[in-house]
């Protein structure tokens, strides 16, 4: 099994897929990384010699921000939006839709399950 950037990627599957399985990269992206070191696309991940995964895994680690480092990014802004005061972030704050989603019905997501109101029955 290869290890790139911290996961196991399947190696059953073709490397542009299996590529995907890692937080950062997507088909794009996993088919701009195989046409760069000039591995074809179709190609399984047990079929990829050593020297060709390390090829990859260096790609990967100098010119992608991926995993560890793309989710502490991400958090990063996030909390600075929250910080701010921004009405993104205060939405973020208060566990709401960020991009302009309805509230009254559905956004179940974010806000969680439903909470029943005290007091309130069907009238017979």
């Amino acid at each position: 099994m290869a290890r790139i950037a911290g996961v196991n990627i399947p190696t059953e599957k073709q490397i542009s897929i299996s590529l995907t399985y890692i937080f950062g990269i997507g088909r794009t992206k996993a088919k701009e990384i195989c046409g760069k070191t000039g591995i074809p696309e179709d190609k399984r991940v047990k079929d990829l010699t050593d020297d060709e995964v390390l090829k990859v895994r260096e790609l990967i680690d100098s010119q992608y921000h991926v995993e560890g480092e793309l989710r502490r990014q991400v958090a990063m802004d996030i909390k600075r939006l929250m910080d701010l005061g921004c009405y993104r972030g205060l939405r973020h704050r208060k566990g709401l839709p960020v991009r302009g989603q309805r509230t009254h019905t559905n956004a179940r997501t974010r806000k969680g399950p439903a909470k029943p109101i005290a007091g309130k029955k069907k009238a017979v």
